[in-house]
């Protein structure tokens, strides 16, 4: 019988190794301190959200890492030249998110509620939100946790771009 010690090391070892795999293909730009965004608003239903725009590869990798909080009138928009499956991953996260899901019409696609930040280098490789039944998307936005049942976002809910 393996002991304790036999089984944790190698543990240990691969969650180090995943770890810095993981950070070392960041993309450089998206490991500043602070990473500026271009801005704009779209309305969700009846409500109005100021958003981050993430439309280069580097911004969606970036994401809200690192950020402490997003106010109710806050999101990040994730924006794709075509619509495709995106999972997304929750690495470096502070707070728990609301994901939602927009074909290139506007239609949620899907809802992920109250997804929590990974906890461990492990969770790195695993750590991913990823879009029911596969369906193709060409927005995603990320909200604060909650912000889908207080606002009554469900899936028969509209996004409209103002500006982006």
């Amino acid at each position: 019988m393996a002991t304790r010690a036999q089984v944790l090391v190698p543990i240990a070892a691969a969650a180090v190794i995943i770890g810095i795999i993981g950070v070392l293909t960041i993309p450089a730009d998206s490991k500043l301190a602070e990473v500026k965004f271009p801005r704009g608003t779209i309305k969700l239903d009846n409500k109005m959200l100021d958003v981050q725009i993430a439309e280069t590869d580097a911004q969606r990798v970036r994401g809200l890492m690192f950020q402490d909080s997003l106010p109710d009138d806050q999101g990040m928009i994730f924006v794709f030249s075509q619509e495709q499956v995106v999972p997304i991953w929750m690495l470096n996260m502070q707070f728990p998110l609301d994901i939602i899901w927009f074909d290139a019409n506007g239609n949620v696609l899907n809802i992920a509620k109250n997804v929590p930040p990974c906890k461990s280098a492990l969770e790195t490789a695993t750590c991913t939100v990823q879009n029911a039944d596969g369906k193709k998307a060409m927005y995603v936005l990320e909200v604060t946790g909650g912000f889908t049942d207080k606002f009554h976002i469900t899936e028969n809910s509209k996004m409209q771009i103002i500006s982006i």
